[in-house]
């Protein structure tokens, strides 16, 4: 059965649009801080440690995808958030620090939302185009 879901999982991937894409790994971000959080609550190091380094890397992903000749100002923005994303993930492991998590939360709960929009704006205006 697992074999199956995992066919499934690459499969949905693979065949993804870009902005499917974007929103898929802006969900695992939050996934994985908001278990980093449970971890620390429950004090379990390794779990912490490991959510932590999930979120840390998807985050590192998406300011690697930045494309500075097309975005422009946004991209430089966003480079400068993912950076501090980046940062407040190393401080909550090393500190052993909730608060760093519960901040990063935020900010990708809220660029999620503004993706969402952006996504589906797009998705009105290529339709009308057709």
């Amino acid at each position: 059965m697992k074999n199956a879901y995992q066919k499934y999982k690459t499969n949905s991937v693979q065949t993804a649009s870009k902005e499917k894409i974007l929103l898929m790994l802006y969900e695992g971000a939050i996934k994985f801080t908001k278990l980093a959080i449970k971890a620390m609550d429950e004090k379990k190091i390794a779990d912490k440690g490991y959510n932590i380094g999930r979120a840390y890397d998807i985050i590192m992903e998406l300011n690697n995808t930045l494309d500075h000749k097309v975005g422009g100002e946004i991209s430089q923005k966003l480079e400068a958030l993912y950076v501090y994303l980046m940062d407040q993930y190393t401080q909550a492991n090393f500190k052993n620090q909730v608060e760093p998590l519960k901040n990063n939360l935020k900010v990708l709960e809220n660029l999620y939302q503004g993706w969402i929009g952006a996504v589906e704006k797009l998705k009105k205006d290529q339709e009308s185009q057709k």
